[in-house]
């Protein structure tokens, strides 16, 4: 064997070696970013079914003539608000997320000041239709808690796939970024109980 084909052979197998390390982060990195952009799409889902659903209810409110205007237009341009932020799912940043969380508790501060208002109208409260708002609102919420904390269980996995040494290497070379998790509003833990149950 001549002497020159021993380095070329070392080559080749480091070259080699290279390409398939390389070839499998990148296809594990894709399918966890996948699973994390579908898992957004069930949290953006929930959402949408949660303003909805708000509209429905802001249609049933309005039909009691002497109700508030002032809450209502505050759920209203909450709502509109809201739907109006939207995030690219291939790149969630702290920021977009923080942004969409923002907007997404103004709406649910302006919906629990509307649901604590409805106590003084006794036949709005005794509408079957606006009860059937609620217990679907109420539902709606804990579809929402889970999507996101389905959302942040498939990022977990994906941020620490290209984080770690050496993945993070290739990380800046395929351009992989790391995704944002949902965190708790700002005095999340103080947060009012708000009761849905009107027949107490």
């Amino acid at each position: 064997m001549k002497k020159w084909l021993i380095p070329v052979i070392i080559l080749v197998v480091i070259a080699f070696g290279l390409y398939r390390w390389a070839v499998g982060f990148n296809n594990t990195a894709v399918k966890l970013k996948e699973t994390s952009t579908q898992a957004w799409g069930n949290v953006e889902s929930a959402y949408q079914r949660r303003n909805d659903l708000i509209g429905n209810l802001v249609k049933t409110v309005q039909g009691a003539a002497d109700f508030e205007r002032g809450t209502l237009t505050d759920v209203i341009n909450a709502r509109a608000k809201a739907t109006s932020v939207t995030i690219d799912p291939s790149n969630i940043t702290p920021e977009q997320l923080s942004q969409f969380n923002q907007a997404q508790g103004g709406l649910s501060s302006a919906l629990s000041r509307l649901l604590v208002t409805v106590e003084r109208y006794p036949d709005l409260k005794a509408n079957q239709n606006f009860l059937e708002l609620q217990s679907q609102l109420e539902g709606t919420e804990n579809r929402i808690n889970v999507a996101r904390d389905r959302f942040n269980a498939t990022v977990q996995p994906y941020n620490q796939h290209i984080k770690i040494f050496p993945n993070s290497i290739l990380a800046g070379v395929f351009h992989f970024q790391e995704l944002a998790y949902f965190k708790a509003d700002a005095g999340a833990e103080n947060a009012p109980d708000v009761n849905f149950d009107f027949d107490k």
